[in-house]
């Protein structure tokens, strides 16, 4: 069985003890947590396709850990202005392990 959830402004195709990199959400180690924003549910031939989302389905799934991206560079420079600006961005991710999908009614 496999879902399409919505978190952190992305979709993701998810199966049973996926592991998954999302945005930040709050929550500890070893916690669980459920997605609930479920946009499609399927299993072999059959898929059920939400309006936006599947009525009752939910995705459970257990923080691995959370943890911090690469380091993005950002540089800006205006030719022949002496302006140039440096600066750096790592991003705060979450990893999360797949233990149920729960397709609802």
């Amino acid at each position: 069985m496999f879902a399409v959830i919505k978190t952190g402004g992305k979709q993701y195709k998810v199966a049973k003890n996926d592991v998954i990199t999302v945005e930040k959400l709050e929550a500890v180690a070893g916690a669980s947590v459920s997605l609930d924003e479920v946009l499609m549910v399927g299993e072999g031939a059959s898929v059920t396709v939400g309006a936006p989302r599947v009525v009752g389905a939910m995705v459970t799934a257990e923080v691995v850990e959370q943890t911090r991206g690469d380091t993005i560079i950002i540089f800006k420079k205006k030719r022949r202005q002496n302006y140039r600006r440096k600066n750096g961005h790592r991003q705060h991710f979450t990893v999360l392990k797949i233990t149920d999908i729960s397709a609802g009614a």
